[in-house]
């Protein structure tokens, strides 16, 4: 059987993601108490090779005992390949905007907290659950239908046995992404943003390139991070790491961050066979 445990702070696109799952015949159940998980598996193990479900599960700030879930997951009669713990988190203004559209009152909101101190005291309180997170996925810049498209390319399609790669470019201007593993900080490195035949233009455009291409900072850069990437990931991998999110930043996200993104995606999809490349700042423009 295939358990995913979904967790994320009030909306972070947990639903987004469990209807995801039901899409796919997972057997989805939302809320689910922490202390209840074990018994769960133990109970749709039995019917392995008749009635076994594949399981979906979301905990949340709602459950109770959330303590406990280091030792519960750990004590899961499940293969660590065959259970994967997902957390969603974004920026709190957004989460703050997010859920008071839904009109629904926050479970940590009381006559002394407001939704903001609710949002980043929920952040505290499934520290346990994002500690322990096979993956998290940044959905500040997302709409339901890229985090569903995201999750169903990334999780759902990924069937095979090597680590998942994920490149994002960013601008730091605009914040560092929740769920990056390597930070990597570009904003030294000549900025096509001065030169005015290229302002308009970004790292996917050809003139781009060609500049940053011919910029010897540049290709040091490169060869920097290709090293660094080829000694830690497999090590990563080797100690049953499933993904890896590598942020590349420059100040806005629209040249050097974007086309850094794509040259080091296109190397090493030469020895991974899941290598994906995300801009997050291009549908600024």
């Amino acid at each position: 059987m295939k358990l995913f445990i979904i967790s994320g702070r009030s909306g972070s696109g947990k639903s987004t993601v469990l209807q995801a799952l039901e899409d796919n015949a997972y057997q989805c159940i939302d809320n689910l108490p922490v202390t209840l998980l074990h018994s769960l598996v133990a109970e749709n193990l039995e019917r392995e090779g008749a009635e076994a479900t594949q399981l979906a599960v979301c905990i949340d700030a709602r459950s109770q005992s959330l303590q406990t879930f280091p030792e519960i997951l750990k004590g899961l009669p499940l293969a660590r390949k065959d259970r994967r713990v997902v957390y969603l988190d974004a920026q709190s203004p957004t989460l703050v905007k997010r859920f008071s559209e839904t009109r629904r009152r926050h479970p940590l909101t009381s006559q002394n907290i407001d939704l903001r101190q609710a949002i980043d005291m929920e952040a505290q309180v499934l520290a346990t659950i994002a500690d322990l997170a096979d993956l998290t996925i940044d959905t500040t810049q997302l709409s339901s239908q890229q985090l569903n498209a995201q999750f169903i390319d990334r999780v759902l399609d990924h069937g095979s046995q090597n680590i998942n790669l994920l490149f994002r470019s960013f601008g730091f201007k605009y914040g560092v992404p929740v769920d990056a593993d390597f930070v990597f900080d570009l904003r030294c490195l000549p900025n096509p943003h001065w030169d005015e035949t290229l302002r308009s233009l970004s790292g996917l455009d050809r003139p781009v390139q060609d500049y940053l291409r011919n910029q010897p900072m540049v290709n040091e850069m490169f060869e920097d991070i290709t090293k660094m990437l080829a000694r830690w990931v497999p090590r990563f991998e080797a100690n049953s790491r499933v993904y890896m999110t590598v942020a590349i930043g420059c100040t806005g996200g629209q040249h050097r961050s974007v086309y850094m993104a794509q040259r080091l995606a296109e190397h090493l999809g030469q020895d991974y066979d899941k290598v994906l490349v995300r801009h997050r700042e291009l549908n600024r423009r």
